[in-house]
């Protein structure tokens, strides 16, 4: 159960990764960056939403 909490930073790292290749679509001009933007989007709100969880499921736990 511990590799769910490492799990949750998997989301950041897409996020960057999707950051970084929306930056370079822009700077190349031909594509559209907005796609890449909204994956890195859900990807932080999935890294806060899986957060939220574990504590939650953390704090159930300890009860």
């Amino acid at each position: 159960m511990g590799y769910l909490k490492y799990t949750q930073y998997a989301y950041l790292v897409i996020a960057v990764l999707f950051i970084y290749d929306a930056i370079m679509k822009m700077n190349a001009g031909g594509e559209t960056p907005w796609l890449s933007f909204l994956i890195a989007g859900v990807g932080v709100f999935m890294f806060f939403f899986r957060r939220k969880f574990s504590r939650k499921f953390d704090n159930h736990n300890k009860k």
